[in-house]
């Protein structure tokens, strides 16, 4: 990794993949602490915000999106090969995202009903992680992250170590900013028992339910949820779609929706 030492700035990159670009926002609506970060590193490839030089080498590179079609497997095989560092982000790129909801389906039938000549469309039939493909030296999970979490992995990687990432439950977290659980006062579906933290508890503080958009949360008990989510009255392909969300792929949430999928199919339903 790199360090503080005197010298040339570590080149850094940021690379899209199949995503909306949300996570790329994160860096652009820093404001001024864009400047900060300008003075830590030398960001030679970001399309978004202007910089373009995909093949560069560079020391850091920051990769949003998923693996969707042959040319991201490609792609994604060169960055690897020309950066020092690989920092996967967001939902997309840590587990594939909300299109991953097609490693689900027939993503050939999803192709032919949208599109009239689905052959010339360039997909593959699953979304999936960076890690799936390369060798990821961070994730940082959120749909997307913020901008704490962002800094903070550079920093530290510029000191030569990874960043301390919480894993918190959203519960926890909406205890510190006093949202009342909709869960159990609304009787309403939320996924913060088994969700990390990153929001700040938002939704729930809005009196929504978490979307658990920062992945799978430290020694989960998604039997136990899906058990009060069956007792608020949710049928089985309700509780699924609980888990089959923005991180749908996570193993934690997939394992639990194949689970429960596996269970209605026992019992006759």
């Amino acid at each position: 990794m790199q360090t503080s030492t005197p010298g040339p700035k570590p080149r850094m990159a940021v690379h899209k993949f199949a995503s909306c670009d949300g996570c790329q926002l994160t860096f652009l609506n820093m404001g001024e602490t864009l400047l900060q970060l300008a003075d830590m590193v030398e960001l030679v490839h970001f399309a978004e915000a202007g910089p373009v030089a995909p093949d560069a080498e560079v020391d850091i590179a920051f990769i949003e999106g998923s693996v969707t079609t042959e040319h991201d497997l490609e792609r994604i095989k060169q960055i690897r090969s020309h950066s020092g560092f690989i920092v996967a982000f967001g939902a997309c790129a840590t587990a594939g995202g909300i299109q991953a909801l097609r490693n689900f389906a027939d993503a050939g039938e999803w192709l032919s009903a949208v599109y009239a000549t689905p052959e010339y469309i360039d997909s593959l039939a699953t979304s999936t992680p960076m890690s799936d493909h390369v060798k990821v030296d961070l994730e940082i999970w959120g749909c997307p992250p913020n901008r704490d979490q962002v800094l903070g992995a550079i920093r530290a990687w510029l000191y030569g170590t990874l960043p301390k990432q919480s894993q918190d439950k959203v519960c926890m977290e909406c205890k510190r900013q006093h949202a009342v659980c909709v869960l159990v006062a609304k009787g309403m579906p939320c996924m913060g028992p088994v969700t990390q933290t990153g929001c700040g508890a938002l939704c729930p503080s809005f009196g929504r339910g978490c979307y658990s958009c920062y992945g799978p949360a430290e020694a989960l008990n998604t039997d136990s949820l899906a058990g009060w989510f069956e007792g608020l009255g949710l049928l089985p392909e309700d509780i699924t779609r609980q888990f089959r969300h923005l991180n749908n792929s996570a193993p934690g949430f997939r394992d639990a929706a194949t689970n429960i999928i596996s269970t209605d199919a026992g019992h006759g339903h």
